[in-house]
């Protein structure tokens, strides 16, 4: 057995050889730095699991002092944004139902009378907990100061009404998720997951393997339009997609017993605008890439800050204002609201087409760049 002495020369001339490929491969540099930075910030700036300023509205029929008093209350402890006024408790359960709010304060007409007479009135907070991780810290913040908020107020003759219980009865309704089961927050976000995880990668490495392999050459031969080739390329995807769904749907349905209070044939169908998405988003990954790894590399550049500011794994309106507007621009974000509505909340098409024009509009911008890279990868 020959023994060989470790060579420093050698040795060098590998590391060398090594950083030579790596300033050749600028994506997959470019990649090793950006994710990274990429992660720290979003997890340092972005993520926040105790979210404030929540929107909420009011309904109120008392203006007395012991009103505005829990409203300022509500106002100083940075959970609520109070953003208007609702006209009626229908009015109310719309701004709740779209979305439009996380909370709905209820104020009745003999509040201060009752309050005065040592009845203890009712005090009623609708929340939105479809994500129990956004009202949670808000709700055991507001039982808090309802007990406290009125101390101030409550002197001389009616000071008595500081016992044990409080001076107020606080009636917290939990809107379409009365017992904070996180599953139902989380089994109809995993099939926005899935589809954005799966038809952004798939459809890159797909298309990105046949430049590999040379079978791109013999589209290049055919009178085939570039957007024919890429309408027959994501069909299979689309039905692989629609596979997946039914999978989720009926898991959620059996497993974990997901109410699904309104129309899944609707959900089926706007579901077809956030799989050409994603498909979107894939193609064009793969008409910049030049091999897979790259594919790969861009798919999960993509699908990590979607997964992290969509709201799926923390709060939406816990992230500041920025990472706000840019998870407005990703898909899933509004697919997360879509699914949840229709299931959780029963909407219509009405209440989710807010949430589809952006997607729409998402799919028009990138299949046009899609299209221009692809012709410019037959010439």
């Amino acid at each position: 057995m020959t023994f060989h002495a470790f060579s420093f020369s050698r040795f060098w001339a590998v590391v060398a050889k090594e950083f030579i490929q790596m300033r050749r491969d600028r994506m997959t540099f470019g990649m090793m730095i950006g994710i990274p930075l990429l992660q720290l910030t979003l997890f340092g700036f972005a993520i926040n699991s105790d979210p404030k300023h929540l929107p909420t509205a009011i309904i109120t029929a008392d203006h007395s002092t012991f009103s505005r008093t829990i409203v300022s209350a509500m106002r100083h402890s940075q959970y609520f944004e109070f953003i208007g006024e609702a006209a009626s408790e229908a009015d109310a359960d719309t701004m709740l139902d779209e979305g439009d709010v996380q909370f709905v304060v209820n104020i009745p007409e003999d509040f201060s009378r009752k309050l005065l007479r040592g009845e203890r009135p009712n005090l009623l907070v609708q929340a939105d907990a479809t994500d129990p991780a956004a009202t949670g810290p808000a709700v055991a913040a507001l039982k808090q100061l309802v007990s406290t908020s009125l101390e101030r107020d409550l002197k001389g003759p009616v000071a008595q009404l500081r016992d044990a219980a409080g001076p107020v009865n606080l009636i917290l309704h939990n809107r379409y998720n009365e017992e904070g089961i996180t599953q139902y927050n989380i089994v109809p976000g995993l099939m926005g997951v899935v589809l954005t995880m799966t038809m952004v990668i798939i459809t890159a490495l797909a298309i990105t393997r046949e430049r590999e392999r040379g079978t791109m050459e013999n589209l290049l031969a055919t009178p085939t339009r570039p957007t024919e080739v890429m309408i027959g390329k994501i069909i299979p995807y689309i039905v692989v997609g629609y596979l997946q769904t039914l999978l989720i749907l009926v898991a959620a349905r059996l497993l974990f017993h997901v109410p699904m209070l309104g129309s899944i044939p609707l959900l089926l169908l706007l579901m077809l605008v956030f799989i050409a998405a994603n498909l979107a988003v894939g193609i064009t990954f793969s008409t910049i890439a030049r091999n897979q790894l790259q594919a790969m590399q861009m798919s999960f550049f993509f699908f990590l800050p979607s997964i992290l500011l969509s709201g799926f794994m923390f709060p939406f309106r816990g992230m500041p204002v920025w990472a706000q507007h840019v998870g407005s621009i990703l898909p899933l974000t509004h697919f997360l609201r879509l699914v949840r509505g229709i299931l959780l909340k029963g909407n219509g098409l009405h209440e989710t087409l807010p949430h589809v024009w952006p997607i729409c509009i998402f799919v028009l911008i990138v299949m046009t760049i899609g299209i221009k890279r692809y012709r410019q990868t037959l010439d």
